[in-house]
């Protein structure tokens, strides 16, 4: 028995199937204005292009509040793993001791290799410093002669008072 046949007229189902019946309309309706390109909840989208190795710590990242959207001229800050991410907008993040500004040229199908990955955006972000790594070493491992050379300059002696 269906709903209509059951005296229920106004109800939210389709009579001939009982299932609910959205006439074309989105299921859950979004702050998208009509017309526009599907959206993709953030912390999925993250994961995809590859930023974080799990999805769950894009959730944490996102929900610790330090994502900044930019849609339409209008910055906003996402504190919440669902908000949805279009094509065109634009995200500012801190990551890895350096902070990312990423425009998003594509919604993710997959989780793909990091090729595919990279296709998903457009990296705005100033270039990073590029000072050598804070070591004690420069450059590659010393060669035999350099070893005799750091010996010898260690014990007082040079090159020359040793042959």
């Amino acid at each position: 028995m269906t709903a209509a046949q059951a005296g229920y007229p106004d109800s939210p189902l389709n009579p001939d199937t009982d299932e609910l019946a959205n006439d074309g309309e989105p299921r859950f309706p979004s702050d998208a204005p009509p017309g526009a390109a599907p959206g993709q909840r953030i912390d999925k989208w993250l994961w995809c292009a590859r930023f974080f190795k799990t999805r769950t710590l894009a959730t944490r990242f996102i929900n610790g509040g330090v994502v900044r959207l930019t849609r339409n001229g209008a910055t906003s800050r996402i504190d919440k793993a669902a908000a949805a991410i279009r094509a065109g907008d634009e995200l500012c993040f801190p990551l890895a001791d350096r902070v990312r500004v990423i425009r998003v040229l594509a919604c993710a199908t997959r989780r793909g290799p990091a090729a595919e990955a990279r296709e998903l955006y457009d990296d705005l972000s100033p270039p990073a410093d590029r000072e050598a790594p804070k070591t004690g070493r420069q450059g590659a491992r010393p060669t035999k002669k350099d070893r005799r050379n750091l010996d010898a300059a260690r014990k007082g002696f040079s090159d020359d008072k040793r042959r």
